[in-house]
């Protein structure tokens, strides 16, 4: 896996943060400071590039028993995140908060937030654990780590900002692009592995 193909999957993994965060700016009816927005896209870039980065060190510790098969594993986990991501974007409805910030949806909220955080970073841990079974190496995982990091950061911040002027569908939208991304890796992974 090259350094295109990590940029996209960063890319890929940051949809549901964006969708959260656009809904969040739609939802937050008083202004956020600078610092609340800092603390929003910084804890989603956190969690997003750090879970990635977990996954690895997990698939790393186990990848050598199946090597055999773990090219069907990463089709099998990036497909099930995408197709998921697909399903959940044609189907769940996205919630407003009406601006109260003690509201389950508002980003406002430390607690709030870091659950959120969590919610759209676990399909990392899969991804992570993929990328490990494929023996991706460290220098390349960081790289990741960075660029998802990065990706989730500017997803979460322009989601944010521009909440209010985009409507509810983008976000959903947003989740079937971040899908069939997801997809298509899994796909090329395998056409990689058996090409060879």
């Amino acid at each position: 896996m090259g350094y295109l193909e990590l940029l996209l999957l960063s890319i890929g993994l940051c949809f549901d943060t964006f969708a959260v965060s656009l809904t969040g700016g739609i939802c937050t009816r008083k202004r956020m400071t600078v610092r609340q927005i800092l603390k929003i896209i910084f804890c989603f870039g956190l969690f997003q590039g750090g879970f990635i980065f977990i996954g690895w060190l997990l698939g790393i510790s186990f990848s050598e028993y199946i090597s055999e098969v773990d090219h069907w594993v990463a089709l099998a986990l990036l497909g099930y995140i995408g197709v998921k991501m697909i399903i959940e974007g044609f189907s769940k409805e996205q919630e407003c908060c009406g601006g109260n910030p003690d509201s389950k949806h508002s980003l406002l909220k430390t607690k709030n937030l870091i659950t959120l955080s969590i919610a759209t970073s676990i399909d990392a841990v899969a991804v992570g654990i993929s990328v490990a079974m494929i023996g991706l190496s460290f220098e390349k995982i960081a790289a990741g780590t960075a660029m998802t990091f990065a990706a989730s950061v500017l997803a979460s911040l322009f989601g944010l900002l521009s909440g209010r002027c985009i409507g509810t569908k983008v976000g959903k939208r947003s989740e079937i692009l971040g899908g069939v991304i997801l997809i298509f890796l899994g796909a090329k992974i395998l056409i990689e592995h058996l090409s060879v």
